[in-house]
């Protein structure tokens, strides 16, 4: 039976990106023996001792399709999660009896998760490789959602919501990190990105429906959700059976470097604005994103359903950009496409403030979203093509861990603001993270055009 081959190319000093090519008969090409050295893999990860030139693609090996089945799935659960604080927000505060600032710390929580995985995640991938993280941070969320959902005080709620912040930074980090080093990486991202929004879009409809409409308590929608993460065990286990730590270290590091890349990757000045990008991008989107409903019951006067759908629109608008802006931004560059949007997004959010109706809110709040939805993955590009390859994994998991500590403490403080000035503030809040975000953007380099599109 014929198979498809996939390679790893080794440069003379450094191993890097792993790549697939063969003809329609699934053989390979003869090595050119004057340029870098190259392994051959098997369609499942394999060195059979052969060796081509090229970029590992989303279709091979084979196995690769599969990984991305089982990350998109990962994203999508990762999405339903930030997606669902908007609607339970309201119900969470009603069924505990608490004020604003006390509600916001179901944000603050999972910073103490996110910290934890800003700083081991480079080191969990040399002792444990991609196959343990499909284990452990899906098994994070099981344990923290299968507790929510027994409706505990609310004190055990906070706590064990920084074990879901673990989770999700140790998978937000990975899966990143490895679909950057596949061809056609914006795009991949782009769709990755949209499963997280897609995510992010149904979580609110499945639970303002099951409050609203089936009248069940809102710590059922976490039933859900542990089952729907016990299901991504089973699948990133799978998927990434073969990705030992010990492959791991073999395919990522330079000889006498396996240590310490977290530190390198924190001396580069891109990974610092990177991190910053992120930590206010991420908490702009989940501060609109999770305080939406509260602004439109209580400043728009909505009724609860159709407050909840405008939190499904706003993610619905942030899938929609996600996927169709990731195919635009790079034909235009990162650096301007994301300055544009920004721009855009600014004039968005001042129709959302400024004028005070339902339909026009709902509206102008989608678009915010549909203009943000690519600054994610693009902020992901810029990282690998201002940086080593080996550093990616560092330097990513680092910048985006801080983005969801971003998603933590953003949300936390416009809560306390909403607590002490109302809930009114949040427009104002979002309309200076926009401005901030501009700000932090055009302080990076100038990027290449191309890293390995093919």
């Amino acid at each position: 039976m014929t198979t498809a081959t996939t390679v790893i190319e080794m440069p003379p000093t450094r191993p890097t990106q792993q790549t697939a090519l063969a003809d329609s008969n699934g053989s390979v090409p003869a090595a050119d023996t004057s340029g870098p050295t190259q392994i051959t893999l098997d369609p499942f990860g394999q060195a059979n001792g052969q060796a081509v030139e090229a970029w590992e693609r989303w279709d091979r090996p084979r196995i690769n399709t599969y990984r991305l089945v089982a990350i998109f799935f990962a994203f999508l659960v990762f999405g339903m999660n930030d997606g669902s604080y908007g609607a339970l927000v309201p119900y969470i505060e009603q069924d505990y009896h608490l004020s604003y600032i006390v509600t916001s710390l179901v944000f603050l929580s999972p910073f103490a998760g996110y910290t934890v995985a800003a700083l081991c995640s480079d080191r969990l991938h040399m002792f444990l490789g991609r196959r343990g993280i499909a284990v452990l941070a899906p098994s994070c969320k099981v344990v923290s959602y299968g507790v929510i959902a027994a409706h505990p005080p609310y004190p055990v709620v906070v706590v064990i919501l920084a074990l879901t912040g673990l989770g999700n930074g140790l998978l937000d980090a990975a899966w990143n990190a490895w679909i950057g080093t596949l061809a056609q990486t914006n795009q991949l991202l782009g769709i990755l990105h949209g499963f997280y929004g897609l995510g992010a879009t149904i979580s609110p409809l499945i639970s303002t429906y099951m409050i609203t409409q089936a009248h069940l308590g809102w710590w059922t929608f976490f039933y859900i959700m542990t089952g729907l993460s016990a299901l991504e065990i089973l699948l990133g286990t799978w998927a990434f059976w073969t990705e030992t730590g010990a492959k791991y270290v073999d395919v990522n590091r330079t000889d006498g470097a396996e240590k310490g890349m977290t530190r390198k990757a924190l001396k580069k000045k891109v990974t610092w604005i990177c991190a910053s990008f992120l930590l206010c991008y991420v908490g702009l989107e989940v501060s609109l994103g999770g305080w939406i409903v509260n602004f439109m019951i209580r400043v728009r006067k909505g009724e609860p359903f159709p407050a909840g759908m405008t939190a499904t629109g706003f993610w619905l608008g942030l899938t929609v950009g996600r996927v169709v802006l990731g195919f635009i931004t790079p034909k235009i560059g990162e650096r301007i496409a994301v300055s544009a949007y920004l721009v855009i997004a600014v004039g968005c959010e001042l129709v959302f403030w400024l004028v005070p109706q339902f339909i026009v809110s709902a509206v102008a709040v989608a678009l915010v979203g549909f203009f943000t939805g690519p600054i994610f993955p693009s902020t992901i590009i810029a990282v690998t093509k201002l940086l080593p390859a080996e550093m990616h994994v560092a330097a990513i998991g680092f910048s985006a861990a801080v983005g969801g500590s971003g998603a933590a403490l953003l949300p936390f403080a416009v809560g306390a603001i909403a607590q002490a000035k109302g809930p009114a503030t949040l427009q104002p809040i979002v309309l200076a993270l926009l401005a901030v975000l501009l700000a932090i953007w055009l302080t990076l380099p100038r990027m290449p055009k191309r890293l390995h599109e093919a």
